[in-house]
């Protein structure tokens, strides 16, 4: 089994409904903080449930789901079909949109499950469709000295804010023992330092810079802040 394929599935990563609908809650609040505009053409690349996008939605013009699992998509068009604003994508339908298209791209708790060679065919994929002045957000990235204590700790203070305290202890009982354990064994997780990702954003085209906080709940990981390099410079000589 490949990431891919856990996702396309049930699976015990939320212990509870409450849980599930918090941090879908929280994730469509922080995306529509990013907006730039109600015009705006926003793309929610590796989306997972987005329980909420119809709020998100509200706030631009268009807004592109894509996720790579056929379960997902299937209830996120369940979920959305009679919201005109909402288009539902495969992840690799995504290079058929038309280049400089995309306002706002956000990347949230993805590049953990990606391999280093699949992280950088992303940004290369994402580069061209953003507009001279559009941003890519990489949300959730885990830094290198993160240990599972500190996720879990962030968990339980995420449930004792939103009232599932009991279900968060039980689920991470759970958890030590689910097939997410085993796979991330398995597979492992991608890491990156501040340095890398900003590495990497920079070969890819983008100027990149790390927010001041992190999508979400887990204020150990990180998010950044990529914007295309040519318009830039561009901008830079129109002001001299």
């Amino acid at each position: 089994m490949n990431w891919r394929d856990y996702w396309n599935q049930d699976t015990p990563i939320y212990v509870n409904e409450r849980h599930k609908l918090l941090h879908y809650r929280l994730i469509a609040n922080d995306i529509i903080g990013l907006i730039p505009s109600p015009d705006a053409v926003v793309l929610d690349y590796g989306c997972g449930e987005a329980l909420l996008a119809d709020k998100v939605a509200a706030r631009c013009a268009r807004l592109y789901l894509s996720d790579a699992a056929p379960l997902v998509r299937d209830r996120l068009n369940e979920r959305f079909r009679d919201n005109e604003r909402i288009t539902v994508l495969a992840t690799d339908d995504v290079a058929d949109l038309a280049d400089s298209s995309i306002d706002l791209i956000v990347v949230n708790s993805l590049v953990q499950y990606l391999s280093l060679d699949e992280f950088r065919g992303l940004l290369r994929l994402l580069h061209p469709k953003l507009k001279d002045n559009g941003r890519l957000v990489l949300g959730d990235v885990i830094p290198p000295d993160i240990s599972p204590l500190i996720d879990a700790k962030a968990l339980l203070s995420f449930a004792w804010q939103g009232g599932f305290m009991r279900a968060a202890l039980g689920g991470l009982a759970r958890t030590a023992f689910s097939e997410y354990r085993k796979i991330r064994e398995e597979l492992g997780l991608s890491q990156y330092s501040a340095e890398e990702i900003a590495d990497l954003l920079d070969d890819a085209g983008f100027v990149p810079e790390r927010a001041a906080r992190n999508l979400g709940h887990n204020q150990a990981r990180m998010t950044f802040v990529g914007r295309p390099a040519q318009a830039l410079d561009t901008d830079d000589l129109t002001e001299r």
